[in-house]
């Protein structure tokens, strides 16, 4: 019961509501990670698989309803139909990034929204839901995702004005 509770509140966040408190402001590291999820997305979004490796850790771990890839090159072999922007188009947004008791792992955690352009004249043509992504700190100081997964909710479908909604409420900068 509370699984469901949980999932019905992540739900009205992702869907535009208001169920949680405004998070308080983020760090300067976590800004760093803030920036690094965005240029990680737009990746995906201007379809570089170069870009979109160069993101990831080297034992980077990917989990999805497809099963798991291990590894760098595996994450990038079975991302690449998304990175090419192959039928369902992925983009994602980070709302928060937190950095624990270890200053070189950091979470980051927001919205992501599947838009199937096939589907030009049916609703719902985009699915929605939160990603996790777990992010480490190498030796340079270069943060690369070390952990990625839909956060324990399935997406759902959603309306173009509902997937609006919800890019209008994402925060375009990050300050310490």
């Amino acid at each position: 019961m509370a699984r469901v509770f949980l999932f019905l509140g992540l739900m009205v966040v992702a869907l535009g509501g208001s169920a949680a408190p405004a998070p308080s402001p983020m760090t300067a590291a976590e800004c760093a990670v803030w920036q690094r999820e965005l240029g990680f997305a737009q990746s995906v979004a201007n379809h570089h698989a170069r870009a979109f490796a160069a993101y990831l850790h080297p034992g980077a771990v990917f989990i999805d309803d497809g099963g798991t890839a291990r590894g760098a090159p595996a994450v990038v072999a079975k991302w690449a139909p998304l990175v090419r922007g192959d039928g369902v188009r992925l983009r994602w947004h980070p709302e928060r990034v937190v950095i624990g008791g270890d200053p070189d792992t950091a979470l980051s955690m927001g919205p992501y929204w599947f838009d199937d352009p096939q589907q030009k004249t049916t609703e719902p043509r985009f699915r929605v839901g939160r990603f996790i992504s777990t992010w480490k700190r190498d030796r340079h100081g270069v943060w690369h995702v070390l952990f990625d997964g839909g956060g324990g909710s399935q997406p759902q479908p959603a309306t173009t004005e509902q997937v609006l909604a919800l890019q209008a409420k994402l925060p375009q900068t990050c300050a310490p």
